[in-house]
């Protein structure tokens, strides 16, 4: 993954420069070149990091594929499709849980934290991912017998497709919304409307959000607001990586049992131990509840009934 990922890292950062001054020019100001600063050094961070020998999943990895079930020969284009479908799988797994399981979330979150879509949010990842486990979704695709380098390889496909996906400037592009993960379905996974939330987890396929009920289309009258719900308004870097591990971290001091501790960690975002939290969930129960009272007290009240003659 990492060798693919360092082949287009050049064309990646200079893509993404082009972009920004296009769209300086086209709108002077418009564009947040800090935040595109703090992109950069997300991504440098990262590849320091590679240096350092330490991943919680990488020693299981290794112990799954000396104890896989068979091995599958990559030699012919359908155990490379089945590859394919493996891995979109796992990551669409892994994806979904990034946004559902606080744990995960908590180096999920880096990568939602921009406050406009762009080519520079493509590679804000976090530096957190190799302590949090996130390769582990892969593990059942290496135990079923495709090798890791393969595996890992196809991620790093994945990863860097999904780069031109952040775009704010590329349409809807018809027929191919069914199948592919597009811009269009990304900037839905990217916004913070209520509507919007958990939604289009696909790499670069879309199909087992529609398989699964987590696809939601676009809507001309709603367009996106990009970035986390609880909108980051600094560019610090430190604040930016570990805001949402500061914030779990504070939680679990609070907590007075296990179950509060598991709840805090593996729950949903906004968990909260009493059922009064901030979930995608309560969100939604508490605007629905705001717009039925609104209505309630705005409808007309039922004429008075005839008295008697």
């Amino acid at each position: 993954m990492s060798d693919v990922l360092a082949f287009a890292f050049p064309f990646v950062i200079g893509l993404s420069l082009i972009e920004a001054l296009v769209l300086h020019w086209r709108q002077p100001g418009s564009y947040d070149w800090k935040a595109a600063g703090v992109s950069l050094l997300d991504v440098l961070g990262r590849k320091l990091l590679l240096a350092l020998p330490f991943a919680i999943s990488a020693p299981l990895l290794l112990w799954v594929w000396q104890h896989r079930v068979m091995t599958v020969p990559l030699h012919t284009g359908w155990a490379l499709f089945l590859l394919f479908l493996a891995q979109e799988l796992a990551y669409y797994a892994y994806h979904r849980a990034s946004h559902r399981v606080r744990w995960f979330w908590a180096t999920h979150s880096v990568h939602h934290s921009p406050n406009q879509l762009n080519l520079a949010a493509a590679y804000r990842l976090g530096w957190t991912g190799k302590l949090t486990g996130t390769l582990l979704f892969f593990i059942p695709v290496i135990w079923l017998g495709f090798p890791p380098k393969a595996v890992l390889g196809v991620l790093g496909i994945n990863l860097l497709y999904q780069f031109w996906l952040h775009a704010t400037w590329i349409p809807r592009l018809g027929w191919l919304e069914y199948v592919f993960n597009t811009p269009s379905a990304h900037r839905v996974h990217h916004a913070s409307n209520l509507d919007y939330l958990d939604a289009n987890y696909g790499g670069v396929l879309i199909v087992f959000d529609r398989l699964f009920g987590t696809y939601v289309a676009e809507r001309k009258d709603e367009p996106p607001v990009y970035g986390l719900v609880h909108p980051v308004t600094t560019h610090h870097p430190a604040t930016i990586e570990f805001g949402r591990w500061h914030e779990l971290w504070q939680d679990l001091r609070q907590a007075r049992s296990m179950r509060e501790v598991a709840g805090y960690l593996f729950m949903p975002p906004g968990w909260g131990p009493h059922g009064k939290g901030q979930t995608t969930e309560d969100l939604r129960r508490q605007r629905d509840a705001e717009n039925a009272s609104r209505m309630a007290s705005t409808a007309p009240a039922e004429p008075p009934l005839p008295l008697a003659g």
